[in-house]
């Protein structure tokens, strides 16, 4: 298996190896991450391996100028153009590389969509390839598009204009590898490296993603791939219970992967999060990492963590203000809470687009022009719609009711059981 990108990439893909290695197969991860070394230290046992390969992790200031240059970008194919140039084209011959070994050792190799070295590494080693999609809107349907909903023709015509661009901005990197193995060019990257023909597997909660009819057969909606809390992802803080103790029910603020290392940058982030929490007139924990170095005090009204378990947490607090991200988004839903989003990316602004069709999550805000005022707004917004509340408890309970790791596994084994 081979997975890149944040926490939020890897922790469905460990939950998957666990849930592999129980069912008996001997399971081997690589994972490539862009904001913490930690899982290359996550200790492997006999019959699964975890391994890192070209992990690139940058300085505070570098990494801080290649986010907000990111979020910065309004077109999402320009946004989604400086995204695989500055942080996953660095790291692309180290992940082929790591691929081919995988491919040499294994029966079967599994990867997350956008890791085309592990599906150009399969083509050349003829080995089966599975493909997991952690978010839902970028494989074409016409019943629906990441822009909106707006009936079947106009769908279709966004959707062809779509996959021109995204072939433009995506297909140069794996046809590059392509040659340099002797294979033919991928033709349209959806079809041709994102969806496996055997297998893809969508990793969203039956609650939040329908299977579309004009999928490809091979595509199956098996639900969120969850686990239970990780050593990386730390524990409750011990003045935590004290703080929620003491009143209502917080709102929890969090920029997950997209928080700022960079002091100035967080520093700014905290002050954000301080005064919507102050004037939306709510309790408030905030995370940040470095929160201790950038002279703010918790006090009755606002608690700063460096970090906390979301599965352990989000269930006692009244809302979620998040970034958007595939695993926050999931985490926060099944906890049964509404979230507010601050995208960053085209992808996240998608998820918010999810959970307010859904109606547990207003508007999504955009980090890029975000203030204080109106991060507050949205936050009293949803605090004062108690149906909101309702409906995010009932499709958190749904969601609990699921097994997203066991239906991933029983596909695998019905389509390569014989592999």
């Amino acid at each position: 298996m081979q997975t890149w990108g944040s926490h939020g990439d890897v922790r469905p893909f460990l939950a998957l190896a666990e849930g592999l290695h129980a069912a008996g197969h001997d399971v081997t991860l690589v994972v490539t991450t862009v904001d913490t070394d930690a899982y290359a230290r996550l200790a492997s046992r006999p019959g699964l391996r975890i391994e890192a390969a070209g992990t690139p992790l940058l300085a505070a200031a570098e990494a801080q100028g290649i986010m907000q240059e990111i979020y910065s970008i309004r077109d999402p194919m320009r946004q989604a153009a400086a995204l695989m140039r500055l942080v996953f084209a660095p790291v692309e011959d180290d992940m082929l590389a790591a691929a081919q070994r995988l491919c040499a050792q294994s029966d079967l190799v599994i990867g997350h969509f956008i890791v085309h070295p592990l599906q150009v590494a399969a083509l050349q080693a003829g080995v089966p390839y599975a493909s997991v999609f952690l978010a839902h809107g970028s494989i074409p349907t016409v019943h629906a598009h990441p822009l909106g909903s707006f009936g079947p023709t106009v769908n279709r015509a966004l959707w062809w204009l779509t996959r021109i661009m995204l072939n433009r901005t995506f297909t140069p990197y794996p046809n590059r590898l392509r040659r340099q193995l002797g294979l033919p060019p991928a033709r349209d990257i959806v079809d041709d490296a994102w969806v496996s023909p055997r297998l893809t597997l969508m990793a969203v909660s039956p609650q939040i993603c329908v299977r579309q009819p004009d999928w490809p057969a091979s595509v199956h909606v098996c639900g969120f791939l969850d686990m239970p809390n990780m050593a990386v992802e730390g524990t409750l803080p011990p003045t935590l219970d004290a703080f929620l103790a003491a009143g209502p029910a917080p709102v929890y603020m969090t920029l997950g992967s997209w928080t700022p290392e960079e002091p100035a940058a967080q520093r700014a982030t905290l002050a954000l999060f301080s005064e919507a929490a102050r004037l939306a007139g709510c309790r408030a924990i905030v995370q940040a990492p470095s929160w201790q170095d950038c002279g703010v005090t918790s006090d009755e009204r606002i608690l700063y963590i460096s970090a906390a378990p979301h599965h352990t947490i989000f269930p006692r607090c009244a809302v979620v203000v998040h970034h958007g991200g595939a695993g926050t988004t999931q985490a926060a839903t099944l906890a049964g809470k509404p979230s507010v989003i601050i995208a960053h990316i085209s992808e996240q602004e998608h998820w918010g687009s999810e959970l307010r069709r859904l109606g547990i999550a207003g508007k999504a805000l955009r980090r890029r022009d975000v203030t204080a005022q109106a991060l507050a707004d949205r936050i009293r917004e949803v605090l004062g719609q108690p149906q909101m509340a309702v409906r995010a408890a009932a499709i958190g309970a749904a969601m609990r009711r699921e097994d997203g790791v066991k239906a991933a596994v029983g596909l695998i084994e019905r389509e390569f059981g014989g592999a």
